[in-house]
């Protein structure tokens, strides 16, 4: 590195701008080589075939890792063209990991994906390629990070305008790669109407890239499913019927985690967001076990719905209440809206909140308890977790990807979109549990 700095003061040519410049230059093209990102598009290269031989990719140095014998060069191939140890395999490679094709990237293809979205500004940086440090904990708010929140401001308006979705993380389980992409788009977009249309293409993108890299299964996260924006999943898979990957929301995987945290003595239950997919499966599924659920909902026609899905012997055990105050002899809350101080006083002493909303509630009252969002730790044999999924600990994952996991372990055929399949709650349990999936 020195080298050129000391060629340059020797000749007179020197100065301290051209010291802070080549460090800078220098530092950014070793940090991209070693990225695995593809920050070049190889149509560059296309139009500037010398370019090639100055400067070189990711793809290029993952060729000289995966084998050792070939592409031995710092930033420019010219000199491994000279040395005779140039690998012509790494346009090819290129090409494939920018624009999704099979063995595309130095790790190979994944065969399962999850596809997440960044949640706010903060969040943004608890990736592992910003701060590995804070990305291998559990997120929360770091004074730390406050002043990067300008500069992260400026990558959130740079991903609205021009990016696509990107590789977050990586794991491996029994021999298969599984990797976490994540749509360039924040929480709050997905409240904007204008918004929808270019987050659907944005997932609509990943789903067909993930078909042709040969991804078997691809779950959704978070909003990315959301009823409003796609019915689930259920717009992609109508529009390309003929896709090989299997699409899924996870979501029965998730409400069997909040049914199975419910003690086996509980006899009422208080739900919000009854209405919802997760809401609508969690009270068929407890009136069945003859569980009364008060379901807080102030659409008469959507509850007569949902109470209509339901064995008439069971549609007794639904009981719509449009006001909280009918909950407050209730001690177990399962909440999928957003619960204010106001609203959560109405809940009696010790009550317990499982939740099923994102962001999770805030624990106001100290005399009740607070469950975390649904998750399970993934099986012992993992390898290679590095970072932290959101606020989890390492090695737990949201139910929603793990349901994604379960569906790929267990090799099923049919996509997993739309309404939750009340009668595959237990089955897709104690799928996760045979696999070595265990909650929290």
């Amino acid at each position: 590195m020195g080298a050129p700095l000391a060629g340059a003061f020797l000749v007179g040519a020197g100065s301290i701008g051209l010291v802070y410049v080549h460090a800078l230059a220098f530092d950014y093209l070793r940090a991209m080589g070693y990225s695995n990102v593809e920050v070049v598009s190889p149509r560059v290269f296309e139009a500037f075939p010398l370019l090639r031989y100055i400067l070189y990719t990711p793809s290029y140095l993952s060729l000289h890792h995966r084998e050792r014998c070939r592409n031995f060069c710092l930033f420019m191939p010219a000199l491994d063209l000279a040395g005779g140890t140039l690998d012509e395999r790494a346009w090819a490679l290129q090409r494939a990991a920018y624009d999704g094709g099979p063995g595309g990237g130095a790790l190979g293809t994944p065969e399962f994906v999850f596809l997440a979205h960044v949640v706010d500004m903060m969040s943004s940086m608890h990736v592992p390629f910003a701060l590995r440090s804070l990305s291998s904990t559990p997120f929360a708010n770091h004074f730390i990070l406050l002043p990067f929140w300008p500069v992260a401001f400026g990558f959130m308006l740079l991903m609205w305008c021009c990016s696509k979705t990107f590789v977050v993380s990586f794991y491996y389980l029994r021999g298969h790669l599984h990797q976490t992409w994540s749509v360039p788009r924040y929480g709050f977009q997905y409240f904007l109407p204008a918004a929808k249309k270019g987050i659907n293409q944005q997932i609509e993108l990943a789903i067909l890239r993930a078909d042709r890299m040969g991804v078997k299964v691809l779950s959704l996260a978070a909003l990315n499913k959301n009823e409003a924006l796609n019915g689930g999943g259920t717009l992609f898979v109508n529009k390309h019927p003929d896709l090989r990957v299997r699409v899924v929301h996870g979501n029965t995987l998730t409400a069997a985690v909040i049914l199975n945290e419910i003690p086996s003595n509980v006899r009422e239950v208080f739900l919000t967001g009854a209405t919802s997919k997760l809401g609508r499966a969690i009270a068929l599924y407890l009136c069945r076990k003859k569980i009364r659920v008060l379901m807080f909902t102030v659409s008469s026609e959507r509850f007569v719905k949902i109470q209509r899905e339901a064995p008439p012997e069971y549609q007794q055990y639904l009981v719509q209440v449009t006001k909280y105050q009918a909950a407050q002899n209730c001690k177990t809350w399962i909440v999928g809206k957003w619960l204010s101080p106001r609203e959560q006083r109405w809940a009696p002493s010790g009550t317990h909140f499982h939740q099923f909303v994102v962001p999770p509630i805030i624990g106001f009252r100290r005399d009740c308890t607070y469950g975390k969002l649904a998750a399970m730790r993934l099986p012992k044999d993992v390898q290679g977790l590095s970072s932290c999924e959101y606020t989890m600990e390492r090695g737990v994952v949201h139910a929603c990807h793990a349901g994604g996991v379960v569906h790929f372990l267990e090799g099923w055929g049919h996509h997993e979109v739309g309404a939750i399949d009340v009668d595959r709650i237990d089955v897709v349990w104690k799928a996760a549990l045979k696999h070595g999936l265990a909650p929290v």
